[in-house]
């Protein structure tokens, strides 16, 4: 009874996380750009994801208990209380990946967060195939920042997570090519049209900007 016990305990979920399951989904777009496509049917092994984008607040403890560098925005103009629910900017690939992994994590790949944001039936959107303003923090929103994560709460992808189109930009463990890596999801600064589920675009590994962040994965 207590190794069964043990067991069950091990697989239980983890706190701010959601379940993506095993199966196909529809990768990519035939309406996007080259890079984007075709559209194809891929096969994934079950994973968890992050709800919602790693905020200031935990990336803040991140730094505190390793030593780990500071984003450039805090150095500059120092941490703001106003903003700790807020994701964390500034951090390029080295220092996402290592957050993640202080926290028993990793990056997800960019097959795992388009499937995250998009669920199976292809679609467009985290929440469907049409465009709405209110749904999302890009350049049509007017705020002409990040917003706290999760306020979106009607647009969530359909395995509950949060921010998928707009807000940041999110790193993943993908390769571009030999100097970039893949990014997804748009960010408040650009238009809905890079807030697209299968969208990509790519940064070297140590970009540091105002509207690039990430949130992590972990294996079942």
């Amino acid at each position: 009874m207590i190794a069964i016990f043990i067991l069950l305990g091990c697989n239980k979920q983890p706190k701010d996380m959601v379940l993506v399951p095993e199966g196909e989904f529809i990768m990519g777009s035939n309406i996007g750009a080259q890079d984007e496509g075709p559209e194809k049917k891929v096969f994934l092994k079950a994973f968890y994801m992050d709800k919602s984008e790693v905020t200031n607040e935990t990336y803040r403890q991140f730094v505190k208990e390793t030593k780990h560098r500071e984003p450039k925005n805090w150095t500059v103009y120092g941490y703001k209380e106003e903003e700790k629910d807020h994701p964390a900017v500034f951090v390029d690939y080295t220092d996402a990946a290592e957050y993640c992994k202080w926290r028993g994590k990793r990056l997800p790949t960019e097959e795992e967060w388009e499937k995250a944001a998009r669920g199976t039936d292809g679609r467009i959107y985290p929440w469907g195939n049409k465009f709405d303003s209110s749904k999302a923090n890009t350049s049509l929103s007017g705020i002409v920042g990040t917003t706290k994560v999760g306020a979106y709460k009607d647009s969530t992808s359909p395995y509950g997570l949060y921010d998928m189109a707009g807000n940041v930009w999110e790193w993943t463990d993908s390769n571009y090519n030999e100097s970039r890596k893949v990014v997804r999801g748009g960010s408040w600064g650009l238009s809905h049209r890079f807030a697209r589920a299968f969208t990509m675009i790519a940064y070297k590994p140590d970009t540091r900007i105002n509207n690039l962040g990430f949130r992590c994965a972990k294996d079942v």
